[in-house]
């Protein structure tokens, strides 16, 4: 069997789902996913409008349905489904009568296997059952954990001859993977809709799915926690912040040079107000690509400069971030080194040795320890919890690949942000 690539509009805007529905089209898709998102948002009128302009093509109503599965499989059909989803989670009755619903109307039932205590047993009674298909897939949320369902998908194709569709993280480099697992329905969500240009976006996947080839990609993946320096690297402090519900930042707190990243994990000094024996005894005790964070209680006089800077180079630290005073910025800024700093000043203070390296620090509420992540840049600094941060870096990856494919909405439609967003049917009343 030749795999279907099944691209999921996981919108809450219909014009934004066409749009991306229309460039995947042109790229190849052979199935479109009228997403959950996009059904909760605008009702069973989306499946009808993608339906209208894309009569060709077979919509999917992905309802995820759980109850009255009779009356919802006949509405999805009426408005223009070619198949629609039933979750394996729901009572058997309400399975059965999706798929009796389905042979009257003409529509294909696919069950989907998420949050199934036993996949094998509901997948073997789904296909007992007549369902057309089986859908296994992670949810956007534990792809945030950096799980995949190929493990289950692999699991459960060796035992139904039913089809059986996958969705969950799914691009260019791993699309070809999932056949091979055994899924002959390949779901594409964000590596299509959040691409800049679907178009080119669904000609890689489905050149993919076709020669078995591995086409490297650099974005629509989740770490499970090997190479999330790297994950950090490329996105920015804002990104991290929308990511995690508009969380804060460390305040007040400025670069001191510009256009420079600094991610690393933390090493955490605390010392009296221009006491700097501490922050610079911590260079010695630092590993390689950690940062310091020092609270010298945001006041002066300054605890770093210029000669602490070279030796922090030395050893190779990521930067600096200071709840008090810096000073040599000028210096500083000539070094390259990321360093942020409450306050400048040119006078320091003495170096008496009282404090401590190693304890927890709080710096505008935010408490921080050592082996948590720092990720500082033009717009500030954010920490992120080491036991949260596989998580924080998969969601701000994920917010700057949407921001990828609004900006390319604003530049290719010569419109402005508000219209892309539909602000004002958003807007709260």
């Amino acid at each position: 069997m030749i795999p279907i690539l099944q691209v999921a509009l996981d919108f809450v805007d219909l014009h934004r789902a066409i749009k991306v529905a229309e460039e995947a089209a042109e790229g190849g898709a052979d199935w479109l996913e009228a997403g959950t998102p996009l059904i909760k948002s605008e009702g069973l009128n989306a499946v009808r409008r993608l339906h209208e302009v894309f009569p060709a093509l077979p919509i999917v109503a992905d309802m995820k349905t759980m109850d009255t599965g009779r009356i919802e499989m006949e509405m999805a059909a009426k408005a223009g489904a070619r198949s629609a989803i039933v979750m394996g989670a729901a009572c058997e009755s309400t399975i059965k009568e999706c798929i009796s619903a389905g042979r009257n109307y003409g529509l294909d039932i696919g069950v989907d296997l998420l949050g199934v205590e036993d996949p094998l047993k509901r997948a073997q009674e789904a296909e007992d059952w007549g369902a057309g298909y089986l859908s296994i897939h992670a949810s956007v949320d534990d792809q945030m954990k950096g799980l995949n369902p190929f493990g289950r998908l692999k699991e459960v194709a060796a035992q139904v001859s039913i089809p059986i569709a996958v969705a969950g993280g799914i691009n260019s480099e791993n699309a070809a993977e999932a056949v091979r697992y055994g899924a002959q329905i390949v779901i594409v969500g964000g590596a299509i809709s959040k691409a800049p240009d679907a178009k080119k976006a669904t000609k890689e996947i489905k050149e993919a799915l076709l020669t078995g080839k591995r086409i490297p990609t650099e974005l629509y993946k989740r770490t499970s926690g090997n190479g999330l320096k790297e994950v950090l690297l490329k996105v920015s402090t804002p990104n991290i912040s929308d990511g995690s519900h508009r969380a804060g930042g460390l305040i007040g707190l400025q670069a001191v040079v510009s256009g420079v990243k600094m991610v690393g994990r933390a090493l955490t000094v605390r010392c009296y107000p221009g006491d700097w024996a501490k922050p610079v005894e911590a260079i010695d005790v630092a590993q390689e690509g950690q940062v310091l964070v020092i609270d010298a209680g945001g006041v002066g006089p300054a605890i770093w400069g210029e000669l602490a800077t070279h030796s922090a180079i030395q050893k190779g630290l990521a930067g600096v971030v200071i709840n008090g005073a810096i000073r040599d910025t000028y210096e500083i800024r000539r070094l390259n080194f990321p360093a942020f700093a409450k306050l400048v000043m040119p006078n320091a203070g003495e170096p008496k040795g009282f404090g401590e390296i190693g304890v927890p620090v709080t710096i505008s509420g935010i408490t921080i320890y050592s082996g948590d992540w720092i990720v500082g840049d033009d717009d500030g600094v954010m920490v992120i919890s080491r036991r949260e941060a596989k998580e924080m870096a998969n969601y701000a990856m994920d917010w700057l690949e949407k921001e990828n494919r609004i900006r390319a909405e604003i530049q290719k439609g010569s419109t402005s942000l508000a219209r892309v967003m539909d602000l004002l049917k958003w807007e709260k009343k």
